[in-house]
């Protein structure tokens, strides 16, 4: 039997064109509201772009004495110590949590209120969170270090229980039905199937807490954010990109770290 004539078509998410239409006319409408809406005046911008090049002037060259020099090292390994015990404590109080937060390993009222936590958690800005800390334990790493491991709990907490609900369920009953604890059928019906995603994510996750840690300084919580906040404040832009400069040093190494152990281990 010969088969019929068919014509290809675009796959297409709208089955009537005026339907499709009216979404992206609504789109740019939405766009050019929002940015009236904000006040981007094209000239406005232009303008700044102008003066864009004598402020790039006083930024050059990068600049500072033997005394700052060992301000900014000094800072800058109170930045990595931060993000270090940083994500080790988060790691730590994020496993429970995310076992707590997966649908298919926790009872319903258990993963509600832990779920809640999560969402909280990722609901607030690490500047915000800072404020919050320096407000209640004073200035210094300590606040830091509670602000990086409250974002960290939030957001390995909630990628962890997303990978513990994708487990494979099948593997996890037929150790439990060998006569496993419910230890023993953590330990070798889930574990064994996360241990990757387990190490992808605290490493990607320590990278992150690096880059987190050079900027809550700004706010009174440690690191080189508050080195930083000064020189700007002082108008001594050169110091300012030296501090830049040994930022984005820390953080292309932290980088490719991460890089390497994710490649060798995930």
């Amino acid at each position: 039997m010969a088969a019929g004539n068919r014509t290809w078509e675009r796959p297409t998410v709208f089955r009537r064109r005026e339907v499709k239409w009216a979404v992206y006319v609504g789109i740019v409408g939405f766009v050019l509201w929002s940015g009236v809406g904000v006040g981007a005046d094209p000239a406005r911008i232009a303008q700044g772009l102008g003066s864009a090049g004598s402020l790039v002037g006083d930024f050059l060259p990068p600049s500072a004495t033997p005394r700052q020099a060992q301000r900014i090292a000094d800072k800058m390994l109170e930045s990595v110590a931060m993000a270090m015990v940083s994500t080790l404590t988060g790691i730590v109080l994020s496993v429970p949590i995310a076992f707590m937060a997966a649908e298919n390993l926790s009872p319903k009222p258990l993963y509600a209120i832990n779920r809640g936590f999560i969402s909280i958690s990722r609901a607030f800005n690490a500047i915000i969170v800072g404020i919050i800390a320096v407000k209640a334990i004073g200035f210094g790493p300590l606040a830091g270090i509670l602000t990086i491991t409250f974002k960290t709990v939030g957001f390995f907490s909630k990628l962890l229980a997303e990978d513990l609900e994708d487990i494979d369920m099948g593997s996890v009953n037929a150790v439990r039905a060998s006569g496993a604890s419910p230890i023993q059928t953590v330990l070798y019906g889930v574990v064994p199937q996360i241990i990757p995603r387990f190490a992808g994510l605290s490493v990607y996750r320590w990278d992150i807490n690096i880059r987190t840690s050079t900027i809550i300084g700004i706010v009174g919580a440690g690191g080189i954010g508050s080195v930083l906040l000064t020189a700007f404040n002082r108008y001594d832009y050169q110091y300012v990109t030296a501090i830049l400069l040994a930022i984005i040093a820390v953080v292309l190494v932290a980088e490719g770290v991460s890089a390497v152990v994710r490649r060798r281990y995930t």
